[in-house]
């Protein structure tokens, strides 16, 4: 498809696999998180997998990444500017979710 005649697909693009919108959704209502703390929220993710998605956030521009030389180090996750506008149509869903009741009992 060409990107004019859908200019979301980019965006979508960015936020389609497995946990990242789970992922944006936690840090837009939350705030930054350290890692561990990312992972006990979205149990059963796997390190490996979470580690994967938030790179691919962080290269997409959608979360920042920040690394405190400390031992062990302390990074820790946020949303940037873009990631906050992707999170407030996250919440935007929510509204279509409650209203027309189609949310899915596996998730």
């Amino acid at each position: 498809m060409k990107p004019e005649i859908c200019p979301s697909d980019q965006i979508l693009r960015m936020v389609a696999g497995r946990w990242k919108t789970h992922i944006l959704y936690l840090l837009g209502e939350d705030g930054p998180a350290r890692f561990n703390a990312i992972q006990r929220r979205l149990t059963p993710v796997s390190p490996k997998v979470l580690t994967t998605r938030l790179r691919e956030l962080a290269q997409d521009g959608l979360i920042w990444r920040k690394q405190e030389e400390t031992i062990p180090p302390k990074v820790t996750y946020g949303l940037t500017d873009l990631g906050r506008e992707v999170h407030n149509i996250l919440k935007a869903f929510d509204t279509i979710n409650v209203t027309t009741g189609t949310r899915r009992e596996d998730e």
